[in-house]
């Protein structure tokens, strides 16, 4: 690879800090660009991606130079310019359960990180300074201040769109303690979601622990007190180019510890539930659905994309081999994932 990869992100994107640590790790020459992907597009003649995400990367695809915003596709697209120091488990099996954790980070885990942030008025003061002057670290102070009010409001405005309010705070605020208490547990285990070696899933729970850690004073303030070594292990993982992995740090999905088990039961237990509702919500067409988690009542707008999450995790349970499903079922049995992967529970 002589020229790097080229993408645009912001600092304060859990999905940027993801996909930049797995470049990082990979040894992928790339080179990130702080700031508006659309105006960089268009700036290059490029059609801006739909909708505009963070990160954008800029990557050639049947001979024409495109814009892509899907982090996990595009961690798969990486995997065939470059195979050395994959992210992907030569395991099917474990390959599977790793894209459960990777789909819980992405999308369960932004509410976490998206709630903390904009929920409480300290948290929204700290992220209301600090993102405009991540886009422009020059602004006149009377320019922040007026980016900080409308930026803010905006921000404070769209908590509905992941579930955020009075009455699901308590859901997410305990579901992000346990999860914390989870992986503190695993991690005195192994340095990694499944031995010594990072994978996909890693830098998926990294993106968003990223900014719960290392911006937010709400959930950092919870991650000191209760998960050092998530503290830790953000600071670590941020940067893993020079570890040297061989396939064998990968263990097994029948010799991973039982903490592992916990992370799939905290995702049976919050995430399932949500993705079930939610699938049902856009086949009857409905804007809103509602549904009981973790004892409580939660409710938020339907939202097709994670519609499409399921489908996907339903298609590639559905192609892996029958012994590699039975291998999962074994592993996930009684953790609640097993509602999400049932032929029945979900239409496209």
């Amino acid at each position: 690879m002589n020229d790097p990869i080229r993408l645009v992100g912001a600092t304060a994107s859990p999905y940027s800090q993801k996909m930049v640590a797995l470049l990082r790790y990979r040894r992928m020459p790339y080179a990130v660009t702080w700031g508006d992907p659309k105006a960089y597009c268009e700036s290059l003649g490029i059609a801006p991606p739909r909708p505009v995400l963070l990160p954008t990367f800029l990557l050639e695809l049947e001979g024409e130079m495109r814009a892509l915003c899907d982090s996990t596709p595009i961690i798969r697209h990486l995997e065939a310019i470059q195979s050395a120091r994959s992210v992907l488990p030569s395991d099917p099996a474990l390959a599977f359960v790793d894209y459960l954790i990777e789909d819980f980070a992405d999308e369960w885990g932004t509410k976490y990180m998206f709630h903390y942030r904009w929920h409480a008025p300290a948290d929204a003061d700290n992220a209301g300074t600090l993102l405009p002057l991540a886009n422009d670290i020059s602004l006149s102070d009377a320019a922040l201040s007026q980016a900080k009010t409308a930026f803010s409001k905006r921000q404070v405005d769209r908590l509905y769109v992941v579930g955020s309010n009075e009455l699901t705070a308590p859901i997410i605020d305990a579901s992000y303690r346990r999860f914390l208490r989870i992986m503190e547990r695993h991690l005195a285990e192994q340095p990694f979601m499944f031995g010594r070696r990072p994978s996909a899933g890693d830098f998926a729970l990294y993106g968003q622990l990223s900014q719960l850690v290392g911006l937010d004073p709400t959930p950092r303030a919870i991650a000191h007190e209760l998960a050092p070594r998530v503290v830790a292990w953000v600071g670590l993982l941020s940067d893993q180019s020079g570890l040297e992995p061989s396939n064998s740090d990968w263990l097994a999905l029948e010799d991973q510890p039982t903490s592992l088990r916990a992370v799939l039961e905290e995702i049976g237990r919050v995430y399932a539930p949500a993705q079930l509702a939610n699938a049902r919500a856009v086949a009857s067409g409905e804007s809103t659905w509602q549904a009981e988690i973790d004892g409580a009542m939660w409710s938020q707008p339907t939202f097709a994309y994670q519609a499409k999450c399921l489908r996907w995790t339903l298609e590639y349970y559905q192609g892996l081999s029958q012994a590699d499903r039975q291998r999962v079922d074994q592993f996930i049995a009684g953790t609640g994932v097993e509602t999400m992967l049932a032929l029945s529970s979900f239409s496209s």
